[in-house]
């Protein structure tokens, strides 16, 4: 239901999203010596997600891939930054869809509902939607560590398999961005930035 009252909640939802970005996560925008935080990211990753949506294996709805991307880091607002790198478990993934559904139940009704279910769509990753927004939420971290000499492979001494291997994922929502992306990394390991 249209009302003051839901227009009041959705505003206190767009002020707690603001805490994202203080979010800081393990690697630099090209160009700069700071750290980016989450909620850039999730502007970044949107946008490429729009620029290469021709490349997707299947055919997808870029709007749910948008919706998805711009809610699947609601959680770090409590959880923080990971490096994907990082071993994941159970409690990880439970800290984070918390603060999802905390976050989420700010806004009036039902509503937080539908974008809880696309952060579960994003986790699971069984969809083509998923599965594309999957591969292109690594994008953006490539690039960064591609055009910043590695800096953050360095930093938390990440080896080159590992790089290769848990990104290989991309292969599952575009072949053909993995296709590029993969020679760029091998150059990348050739050229020293991946031990």
């Amino acid at each position: 239901m249209k009302n003051n009252s839901s227009i009041a909640a959705i505003l206190d939802f767009i002020v707690e999203i603001e805490k994202l970005k203080a979010v800081q996560r393990k690697t630099r925008p090209v160009g700069l010596d700071r750290y980016e935080n989450s909620a850039e990211h999730s502007w970044h990753v949107c946008l490429t997600a729009l620029m290469l949506k021709d490349y997707a294996n299947e055919d997808i709805d870029i709007d749910k891939v948008i919706r998805m991307l711009l809610v699947h880091d609601l959680g770090e607002i409590d959880a923080g930054d990971q490096i994907v790198y990082a071993e994941q478990d159970a409690s990880r993934y439970n800290q984070e869809r918390e603060g999802v559904k905390r976050v989420l139940g700010k806004l009036p009704g039902n509503q937080g509902d539908e974008y809880l279910a696309l952060w579960e769509e994003f986790e699971a990753g069984e969809s083509a939607e998923s599965r594309y927004a999957r591969a292109i939420d690594r994008v953006p971290p490539l690039l960064h560590n591609l055009h910043g000499n590695g800096h953050s492979w360095k930093e938390n001494r990440v080896p080159k398999e590992k790089v290769l291997s848990l990104n290989s994922r991309i292969a599952q929502g575009s072949e053909l961005l993995w296709q590029v992306l993969r020679e760029r990394l091998e150059q990348a390991a050739a050229d020293g930035l991946l031990r």
